[in-house]
């Protein structure tokens, strides 16, 4: 998966397993560290042995043709990879084949009572998020801060908005940081649902646009961003900092709900009420 979605199982696997590799030290793990190696970290044999399985086994797996591993085979190799939960998750669901999964049209709709929701959160920024990462619906606030009724619907993607154009980088002052989770979290969809065909086209373009998301989507970074703190400089509010939390629709899984959820009388709860005001006023 390195470019796009359509590598196959193979890519998926690969990579991230030899990502994995990669950054664990032989010493690390009890293992000699003296003599050349031609990668860093962990040998594809050093793995096997360490996971309890045979190195053809391994290899097999790394191939993407370990289309029976057990649960148990997958633990061992996660442990030894020392990979988080997260990650070893991905690693359960990109190891084997997935079974066809519903396909999310390419503009889904936001139901009605979300939309309520969203609105009834008027103190917070809030919108809805597709499995693509698109903009889906949001509320005045969330408006306010974003400006996602200024944008195309086709703009209206957090990838495309990151890497993609000048705002990105004026958006987020730290950039890199965020950049780097949007890859992260991206990918970690794009194992989910490698059968959907608009996931697959947009990081097939971020790809071929973006030197620094093809850079952070070698890495093979996966992440859930469930929570967290993100700083926004804003044209009139000026620096927010916003915390976040993130629900996902129980009826509508491929959708998240991201709430910023600034405490109640810090300053940047002040700047978003007065930013409140000001759009309220400007709109009349």
């Amino acid at each position: 998966m390195d470019g796009d979605c359509k590598e196959g199982k193979e890519g998926e696997v690969g990579g991230f397993l030899r990502s994995r590799r990669a950054r664990i030290r032989p010493e690390e793990v009890g293992l000699p560290s003296h003599g050349r190696r031609r990668v860093p970290g962990l040998r594809r044999e050093e793995v096997a042995q360490l996971a309890g399985v045979s190195v053809d086994y391994y290899i097999r797996l790394e191939q993407g043709r370990g289309t029976s591993v057990s649960d148990a085979v997958l633990d061992s190799i996660a442990r030894v990879l020392r990979l988080d939960e997260t990650e070893h998750a991905y690693l359960r669901t990109v190891a084997r084949p997935r079974r066809q999964r519903k396909q999310q049209p390419s503009a889904p709709r936001v139901r009605p009572g979300i939309q309520t929701l969203l609105d009834g959160m008027e103190r917070h920024p809030a919108f809805v998020l597709g499995r693509r990462m698109e903009v889906l619906a949001w509320n005045a606030l969330g408006d306010a801060v974003n400006g996602f009724s200024r944008m195309a619907p086709g703009e209206r993607n957090v990838p495309r908005q990151v890497f993609l154009t000048p705002a990105g980088r004026e958006l987020y002052p730290e950039w890199a940081a965020v950049a780097a989770q949007t890859v992260a979290h991206l990918r970690l969809n794009a194992g989910l649902y490698a059968d959907d065909p608009d996931l697959c086209a947009l990081v097939g373009e971020l790809s071929l646009k973006s030197e620094d998301f093809r850079r952070l989507w070698a890495d093979h970074q996966v992440k859930e961003c469930a929570y967290g703190v993100k700083k926004v400089r804003h044209a009139v509010a000026g620096l927010l900092t916003l915390p976040y939390e993130t629900l996902t629709v129980p009826a509508d899984p491929d959708q998240t709900i991201v709430v910023y959820t600034p405490e109640p009388g810090s300053e940047t709860a002040e700047r978003l009420a007065l930013l409140g005001s000001w759009e309220t006023s400007s709109a009349r």
